[in-house]
């Protein structure tokens, strides 16, 4: 799978999670449950400034086996999360009916 298709199905996987499971919003939260391991799927933006703050995400997502996909803007992450404003991360905690997105992003 393409990165700019893996990276839309990431995006159809948290709107869906939004709207029937549960997603933690913000690189802090999204840290904190990789690290706790209840994140089923990590997103997070690549346009984010500086991009310190979101470095360790794939590495520690890579670390506890979940998958972490990359997406063009933290607008369009925003948007799939329903919160109206830029996000640098996101991660799906309850998959809902993102549960076949999930496994087929893996």
């Amino acid at each position: 799978m393409a990165d700019k298709d893996k990276a839309e199905r990431a995006l159809e996987a948290v709107e869906l999670a939004k709207n029937t499971g549960k997603i933690k919003r913000g690189t802090n939260e999204v840290t904190k449950s990789i690290e706790r391991g209840t994140a089923k799927l990590v997103v997070y933006a690549k346009d984010v400034t500086p991009p310190e703050v979101i470095m360790h995400l794939p590495l520690l997502a890579k670390e506890k086996g979940i998958p972490c996909i990359e997406v063009p803007s933290k607008e369009e992450l925003g948007t799939a999360a329903g919160i109206g404003v830029p996000t640098a991360a996101i991660a799906i905690i309850a998959e809902g009916d993102a549960k076949n997105i999930i496994k087929e992003l893996k």
